[in-house]
């Protein structure tokens, strides 16, 4: 291996990328789980989301306008909130033709809607019982309408509408993310707002949520609970999390497949070796080197080129984990096993394709082999 460096560095080099796939593939989504279970950590469970689904004729049904007040009298109801749709569309200006609406709605909320969901406001201040045509924007509806700052205008049905605030991102309610929001009082005197909310979140105790979830239906509406879809945002991060694991199963799969290619090329360097060297071979039998002492020669040399792939691709894999993860403002999650079992695996496939040839080395005779 010291005399021929290039030779061994490349058959390792399968192995170690082999070994960094598999040990980036585990680490990656070990860190995007840790960044999650933080999250819901921070964000909590224990938010529910309740909608208007459809009447029995199919048509768009509508929550009563009691219906926040309604969930309110829920015993384990910590707060409740909402949101309307005003059937409203943004622009930056009174230049900009009706149609471009940047995909952004306008949103009646309820004061305390913050409260509720978890969100922050990242500057300015959120809506209040003001009857002043401000507007709130969320952050990708800031970005959209090209405002970074407080003061600016917006146009809504006519009106202009100061900018008084700036949400940070909310996972939880991406929805709102995509809004411009004004106040409750305000949607109904300036925009013709009808007051029937159009989401409701709830936050309830944590021990009480599936209680809360069974009986919110038919405290929204009771004449037809059947008409409300009750959801907890969570649960569709989750579920995100389960797709990310799927992916990450098909990558683990290629990793194996590269870390079997690496074998393969390890084993055609030792039958190579082996060819090359069947004078080094016949005279170490010449001067009594047994058949047991050839063979673990060519199976050590063998099992080594492979470690030190391994070793190679675990630090590789780690590095590439840990960019990553602090590229996505994620806690680096690196799992031991995956360390320890990289470096474990590749010097089992480095025994298992230096078999046949360290075989075949301790099966040529002396005189065979220097002739």
């Amino acid at each position: 291996m010291r005399t021929k460096p290039m030779r061994a560095v490349l058959s390792a080099l399968g192995i170690a990328i082999g070994i960094a796939a598999v040990v980036a593939v585990i680490g990656i989504p070990a860190s995007s789980a840790r960044a999650l279970s933080d999250q819901l950590a921070t964000l909590g469970t224990n938010l529910l989301r309740a909608e208007p689904g459809q009447t029995f004729g199919g048509d768009a049904a509508k929550l009563p306008t009691t219906a926040v007040g309604m969930a309110e009298r829920i015993e384990p109801v910590q707060s409740a909130s909402g949101i309307g749709k005003t059937g409203k569309t943004v622009r930056r200006n009174d230049h900009v033709p009706e149609d471009e609406t940047s995909g952004l709605a306008v949103l009646a909320a309820t004061p305390n809607l913050l409260g509720t969901i978890g969100g922050r406001v990242r500057d300015g201040r959120f809506v209040d019982g003001s009857t002043f045509p401000s507007v709130v924007l969320g952050s990708v509806a800031a970005t959209r309408l090209g405002i970074t700052g407080l003061g600016g205008q917006v146009w809504i049905d006519g009106q202009w509408f100061t900018v008084a605030g700036i949400l940070d991102p909310m996972p939880l309610a991406p929805e709102i993310e995509r809004s411009v929001l004004v106040g409750w009082d305000v949607a109904v005197e300036r925009l013709g707002f009808d007051g029937h909310p159009g989401t409701v979140y709830v936050r309830a105790e944590e021990n009480a949520v599936e209680d809360v979830r069974t009986v919110l239906g038919p405290t929204l509406n009771p004449r037809q609970p059947n008409e409300v879809k009750v959801a907890r945002p969570s649960d569709a991060l989750a579920a995100k999390q389960l797709t990310e694991n799927a992916y990450s199963g098909l990558f683990l799969g290629l990793g194996g497949v590269a870390l079997l290619v690496g074998g393969v090329g390890v084993a055609n360097t030792m039958v190579i070796s082996v060819l090359e060297r069947r004078r080094e071979i016949g005279l170490r039998r010449a001067l009594g080197a047994t058949r047991r002492q050839v063979r673990g020669q060519f199976l050590a040399e063998s099992v080594l080129l492979s470690g030190l792939g391994g070793l190679a691709g675990v630090l590789i894999g780690v590095a590439v984990t840990a960019g990553y993860s602090v590229s996505q403002g994620w806690p680096a999650e690196i799992p031991l096993p995956a360390v320890l079992g990289g470096v474990a695996v590749s010097m089992l496939v480095g025994a298992i394709a230096g078999a046949y040839p360290a075989v075949r080395a301790a099966r040529l005779s002396p005189t065979e082999a220097l002739a």
